[in-house]
């Protein structure tokens, strides 16, 4: 039998499909470390994350035999995990009252929110504080790269409403980076 780091892809997945431990392991490690990362950013705590990768990881598992190839393992494996988090956070979403706006005036704010040198922790940070709704049409648009129409569809939501909540989600950040900014600046003086 092979050893688990001379397994290609596609016997990965092929033992995976079968059950087998050793495999199921090995893939569980190959992505944890980026799929925890994602998990991370739809949650507002490492436990949420922790419940939201292990759901996950679940359904992965249950689902490998039907992986068709049509996009990367690592592309299947992190839709999986987004959709995990937003199930597990759509009773959130659906509680919060989203604006259906179809026209949207947006602020005019800087597209790249990491001008400044920040590290991730702060980043994320910033990022889970948003509200729900806020985190995961942030997520979704500026982080996954779906498009408003696709966040719409998802979420059950207009592609106003995402578009909304979208220039909203980063009108906040940088309003806390620029807090985070004044509180550095302070201190300095």
């Amino acid at each position: 039998m092979m050893q688990p780091k001379e397994w290609t892809e596609e016997e990965l997945i092929e033992m995976c499909a079968r059950g087998n431990g050793k495999a199921q392991r090995a893939l569980y490690e190959r992505f944890y470390k980026k799929m925890y990362v994602v998990a991370l950013r739809y949650s507002k705590t490492t436990f949420e994350a922790e419940d939201i990768l292990q759901e996950s990881f679940v359904k992965i598992f249950g689902a490998i035999g039907n992986f068709k190839g049509d996009s990367t393992l690592e592309y299947w494996v992190k839709r999986i995990v987004v959709n995990t988090a937003l199930k597990q956070n759509r009773r959130l979403l659906d509680k919060m009252h989203m604006d259906d706006v179809d026209e949207v005036t947006e602020e005019p704010v800087s597209e790249n929110l990491t001008d400044q040198s920040y590290d991730f922790k702060e980043l994320l940070a910033i990022i889970q504080k948003l509200s729900p709704g806020y985190q995961a049409i942030f997520n979704l648009y500026a982080i996954e790269g779906y498009k408003h129409h696709e966040i719409a569809e998802m979420l059950g939501i207009s592609e106003g409403t995402s578009k909304s909540q979208y220039a909203r989600a980063k009108a906040l950040i940088q309003k806390m980076l620029a807090k985070d900014e004044s509180k550095v600046y302070e201190k300095q003086r």
